[in-house]
């Protein structure tokens, strides 16, 4: 295995551990935006986890296509979520 491949791997680990935080959040807040929030996030880093095993596969982020499309839809949520919940945003609540 290339020292590539064991990154990505390391990756998807990373992103799985981030994933199943935001889950656990999800199912213990009390507040229901917040729950959904968060199974949102979970979701899109568990789409980004498995994005990198599929990347430690191909050797490349661009390559099938839809690989890169994958991985842009989960940047374009996490910065979604980050700018309608940053600190003094309005719709942080």
């Amino acid at each position: 295995m290339e020292l590539t491949q064991i990154g990505n791997w390391i990756e998807a680990g990373l992103w799985g551990v981030i994933a199943l935080w935001f889950a656990i959040a999800a199912f213990r807040s009390p507040v229901t935006a917040i729950r959904v929030r968060c199974a949102i996030v979970a979701a899109a880093f568990a789409a980004f986890g498995v994005s990198d095993i599929i990347e430690s596969q191909t050797g490349a982020w661009w390559r099938p296509w839809w690989l890169l499309l994958l991985k842009a839809a989960c940047i374009a949520v996490f910065v979604a979520l980050w700018v309608r919940n940053r600190p003094g945003s309005e719709s942080s609540a």
